[in-house]
């Protein structure tokens, strides 16, 4: 921005008459134009320096604002990670239960074992079923080396490649091996 200039410099660099300078400033009082003082370089600086001091605050306090949210995040994944399995677990001392229950009884009979163990065996598949665990049961399929370990090749009519026997069962979380089964699988007629 330019200063204003003094009427004397005007009037020489620019010839006008005194009068006529006095003239003009008359016609644009009368206009209703005010005329901008320009603040001094103190005042500018002072304003700038506050400013500075303002804004390195406001960015202090985001600063702090986001550690904080990023700790807090990080407690709540752990806190997740740690009690992940708390409901699962929960499902599983029915079972827990029921099996102690079986082994307290003293006079037990082959066919009360055998009862109690299916029903054992029911609550667990519950159980899985709740948090969508599910067995790989891969008799018949070809071999798939992401959900199947082989073990064995056997000789079989079945077409090569195919699971023709299976020694473990395998599992998947919502579609994820967390086992692959351990299977046997049929090997090309030789010729």
């Amino acid at each position: 921005m330019q200063e204003p200039q003094d009427p004397q410099i005007s009037l020489e660099t620019t010839g006008k008459t005194n009068e006529s300078s006095l003239k003009q400033d008359a016609e644009n009082k009368s206009a209703g134009l005010v005329v901008e003082i320009m603040p001094s370089l103190e005042q500018l600086l002072k304003k700038a320096e506050l400013d500075a001091v303002e804004h390195h605050d406001a960015w202090l306090r985001a600063k702090a604002d986001a550690e904080n949210i990023r700790k807090r995040a990080q407690v709540d994944i752990a806190s997740a990670h740690k009690y992940a399995i708390e409901n699962f677990s929960t499902e599983l001392l029915a079972v827990m239960d029921s099996l102690e229950a079986a082994l307290a009884v003293e006079s037990a009979t082959v066919e009360n074992f055998k009862s109690g163990m299916e029903l054992t065996l029911k609550q667990l598949t519950a159980a899985f079923n709740k948090f969508n665990i599910k067995a790989i049961e891969p008799v018949g399929e070809k071999f798939d080396p992401h959900q199947h370990q082989a073990i064995c090749a056997i000789d079989s009519d079945s077409a090569p490649n195919t699971v023709v026997q299976v020694m473990q069962k395998g599992y998947l979380l919502n579609d994820r091996v967390i086992r692959p089964a351990l299977v046997g699988v049929s090997k090309a007629k030789e010729t």
